[in-house]
């Protein structure tokens, strides 16, 4: 158990950075042998989105890590098991609806109590609707909502069918799990059947599973304010406080930094060294999904703006901030053309020549890893910098 009044290791920020860098595979060679899942496993969580532009941001993580693994190969890593071998992930609450690594099923006892005890929710749930789904669920075998009575009432796409919310209640309860899916749609199972029998089961108390989580979250971070640890799998700051002296993770002053720090004592080892990863980011990245973290290691202020209306977007509808040399220097709101990669918007924060060729490069490859061979810039802000850009990325193209 770490002691509440050791003294907290001295980091610079830039330290820090580096060290987040790191900690998120984005800063050293890439563990390529254990590949797709080994990125899942590392990170803990990888959050799930229905926008799809360049690709989804789950295809997008592992992208980021480890280069243009191909597209298939991402989802087989995430929904195929070896024949007749174990899930090597489940779908449920964490940051968000995330993929999670199948060993952490026991972990998430607490959030499945929690929502048993809880059981109110605005959709309607009409009488025996959610025993009908389990029933088909058992007879049948794995089910879309689609099979199981259909996903909507026809209605806006929040009017759920009473099948839906009743297979949703029960995914969040743990009766049911979502371990695979079927083009984007989500394939339902009984946990009792789909859920290892090592792991079936809700025994660990809320305790353990918040110092797993918290452990995880500092180790996927490698240093965290409470605020960025406890975000991580969105637990509340008081869970958080409970848990933390028997973490094993390790108090930090971080220089800038106005709140107390945590780290992974792993992470401060050894100084972080190694290639720097220029590639463009899914805004819900874990290196970035947190905006005031972003903020205070990167000087950056991230904002996803699908959801805001047209007129008031800054940057652009899914714009991906790019990341070279450990700066986030600069978003691209991609687009497609054909076989061209389109930046809709490429709005720059740094304007120095290593930026630019970052952003060219990220660019370049993005392109080939979504089967386009060639890229056009239609806008360009921050700076006057259109032409120095269009020089590197004719260089990039050149070079592929």
């Amino acid at each position: 158990m770490q002691s509440p009044h050791a003294p907290a290791v001295e980091l610079t920020a830039d330290e820090a950075r580096r060290i987040a860098l790191r900690a998120q595979g984005l800063l050293g060679a890439p563990d390529r042998r254990a590949g797709v899942r080994g990125v899942l496993r590392h990170l803990g969580a990888v959050q799930l989105d229905t926008i799809s532009v360049l690709a989804r941001s789950h295809e997008l993580v592992p992208y980021a890590r480890l280069g243009p693994v191909g597209r298939r190969t991402v989802e087989n890593a995430y929904w195929t098991p070896a024949e007749g071998g174990p899930p090597h992930s489940f779908e449920y609450w964490s940051h968000a609806a995330c993929i999670l690594p199948i060993e952490e099923w026991p972990h998430f006892a607490f959030r499945r109590r929690a929502y048993r005890a809880r059981p109110h929710w605005n959709h309607h749930l009409p009488d025996g609707a959610y025993q009908q789904v389990l029933a088909q669920l058992q007879s049948e075998g794995p089910l879309t909502a689609t099979e199981l009575g259909g996903a909507k009432n026809g209605g806006p796409w929040w009017d759920w069918s009473a099948a839906k919310v009743a297979v949703e209640r029960a995914l969040m309860y743990g009766e049911v799990v979502c371990t695979t899916r079927r083009g984007w749609k989500r394939v339902y199972d009984l946990a009792e059947r789909a859920i290892p029998t090592g792991l079936l089961h809700d025994g660990l108390d809320d305790r353990e599973c918040l110092r797993r989580l918290v452990a995880q979250a500092g180790r996927a971070l490698g240093v965290g304010t409470r605020s960025d640890i406890a975000d991580y799998h969105r637990l509340k700051a008081e869970q958080f406080d409970t848990v933390i002296a028997d973490s094993g993770l390790v108090p930090v002053h971080v220089a800038g930094w106005s709140r107390p720090a945590w780290a992974d004592p792993a992470a401060l080892e050894t100084e972080p060294r190694g290639r720097h990863r220029t590639t463009l980011l899914s805004p819900f990245d874990s290196l970035v999904w947190e905006r005031a973290r972003t903020e205070r290691i990167f000087g950056f202020t991230h904002r996803l703006e699908a959801y805001v209306p047209r007129p008031r977007r800054v940057h652009g509808y899914f714009a991906m901030p790019v990341l070279t040399g450990g700066r986030l220097v600069g978003r691209v709101d991609p687009g497609r053309d054909g076989t061209t990669l389109v930046a809709r918007q490429v709005s720059m924060e740094i304007c120095d020549a290593k930026a630019l060729r970052g952003v060219a490069e990220a660019l370049v490859t993005a392109a080939g890893w979504v089967g386009c061979s060639d890229v056009r810039i239609e806008r360009v802000t921050g700076g006057e910098v259109r032409d120095r850009l269009a020089t590197e990325l004719k260089t990039a193209l050149a070079r592929t």
